[in-house]
């Protein structure tokens, strides 16, 4: 069990988290058709927007309110009133969802009450979805702020009251992924959920959203995702899973609405928590694993005997949300890493179970500082731990968002036998190019450069002498191996 630390520190250095009305935008645009509209100022969702344009390298939707400080001194319903019909009569959205930000929570200002106010004045937005979630950014992280957005869906938009379960050839089965999971992530459940007979809902969906795909025509909102109907639709299904402990509140709020019982499940990378996976799939379904996910565990477990020779031993410093450290930190503690340095952005019962005698709320700075007073070998975090990784001279493994310097971030698979067995692959490729680069001597080291002395071979007698005319040939030889 990992003891909680928290730093006092007047400000933060590289700051490792990103903020709540960020992750509750992102679990909007997991929605088809959405809008999500962050009410405070315009830097506020021009700094996110830069960000998800970066990790996702796609367009995307996103609003603001533009709150001037006379706006802020006195109130933005007129700020908001404005917006929600431009956007509507414009964007033609299914959906809207608002965040709020530190300017308006510290104004005080009434959402809630100013969206009531709002529909009375346009009988047209009577019946058109609005879902507002409070999300101050002065505290808490990007994965708070994504649990709450999941958990204010959950009570806006799924109707009250059990409902029958589907009577179908594929029964419907709920799926609340984390902030932690890509939409490579959820196609790979996606996946195995339809292997299993099952028609799997996904709130938010960001595999139909996030995935890069090109749409045939230009749409200002989301281009994919669940859709409102669908989520309407969340209690006729037999079972939902949660995915990460900031999903459990979520999980207990449609339980306690359409009587579906959930599933938490902590992580879903590495070999454990995957045999859980197919034995509850198997149990609710009524079918035996398929043959591919058999073989795909042996994959994995032939990966991980392959790959334990180069992991094992590590010194691990790793700053992530943390439902991701959770998952990724007890899957690598398994392959034989010790983690000397984690650091993440707030508390989580997740981190009870983590197997690391510490873990500091705090920074990236932080992150760098542990890891060099502990000897770290191995830094996993987001991109704006590059830095941090050229200073200390360690291998760096980029995890999370934003991950802005490398193609592919929303198409990164960890969950799942196939998921983890590459996970650990390039793992372990980056510690045995780093070792080939920068720890001589490897095989082949005894290849000459031009800057060292040459070897006794090469150091030739008088070449008129057989001695010399021998010395003189290996020499040759060498220089053109």
């Amino acid at each position: 069990m990992a003891t909680l630390v928290q730093r006092d520190k007047a400000c933060a250095v590289n700051p490792l988290k990103m903020s709540q009305p960020i992750g509750a935008a992102l679990a909007f645009m997991g929605l088809r058709g959405a809008m999500p509209l962050l009410h405070g100022a315009q830097g506020c969702t021009s700094f996110g927007l830069v960000l998800f344009v970066r990790h996702f390298k796609e367009a995307i939707p996103l609003q603001t309110t533009a709150m001037s400080e006379v706006a802020t001194v006195l109130g933005g319903p007129s700020n908001l009133e404005q917006a929600i019909l431009t956007i509507r009569n414009r964007a033609k959205p299914e959906i809207i969802g608002i965040c709020s930000t530190g300017v308006t929570e510290t104004s005080g200002e009434d959402v809630e009450g100013s969206l009531r106010a709002i529909r009375q004045a346009h009988p047209e937005l009577v019946g058109f979805p609005l879902v507002f979630v409070a999300t101050p950014d002065f505290k808490d992280s990007l994965q708070t702020g994504w649990g709450k957005a999941v958990h204010r869906m959950v009570e806006a938009l799924v109707p009250q009251g059990p409902a029958p379960v589907a009577m179908s050839a594929e029964p419907r089965i709920n799926v609340l992924p984390g902030c932690h999971l890509t939409p490579g992530d959820i196609e790979e459940l996606r996946t195995i959920l339809e292997d299993f007979g099952f028609q799997p809902l996904f709130l938010p969906d960001l595999g139909g959203s996030l995935d890069g795909h090109i749409p045939d025509d230009f749409t200002p909102t989301t281009i994919g995702g669940i859709g409102v109907e669908d989520i309407a639709r969340m209690g006729n299904a037999v079972l939902t899973l949660a995915v990460g402990e900031q999903m459990r509140p979520a999980a207990q709020a449609l339980e306690s609405r359409t009587g579906v019982p959930f599933d938490l499940f902590p992580g879903m990378c590495g070999l454990e928590p995957n045999d859980r996976l197919m034995t509850v799939l198997s149990r609710v379904s009524g079918r035996p694993v398929p043959l591919k996910y058999r073989r795909q565990r042996g994959q994995l477990v032939d990966a991980m005997l392959d790959a334990h020779f180069h992991i094992g031993g590590r010194r691990l410093a790793i700053g992530a949300e943390p439902d991701l450290l959770y998952d990724v930190g007890t899957m690598l503690q398994g392959m034989g890493v010790s983690i000397e340095a984690a650091v993440t952005t707030g508390p989580s019962p997740a981190l009870d179970a983590l197997p690391a005698s510490e873990v500091v709320v705090g920074d990236l700075w932080d992150l760098e500082q542990m890891a060099a007073e502990r000897g770290c070998d191995l830094l996993i975090t987001h991109s704006h731990g590059r830095q941090a990784a050229s200073r200390l001279g360690i291998p760096f493994f980029r995890l999370g968002l934003p991950m802005f310097d490398r193609l592919g971030a929303g198409h990164l698979v960890t969950v799942g036998y196939r998921g983890t067995r590459d996970l650990i692959f390039a793992i372990a490729n980056l510690l045995i190019a780093d070792h080939e680069e920068n720890h001589q001597p490897t095989p082949d080291s005894w290849r000459r450069r031009d800057d060292e002395e040459p070897r006794h071979e090469d150091r030739f007698c008088d070449p008129g002498s057989a001695a010399g005319g021998c010395a003189f040939r290996m020499g040759e030889e060498h220089r053109h191996l």
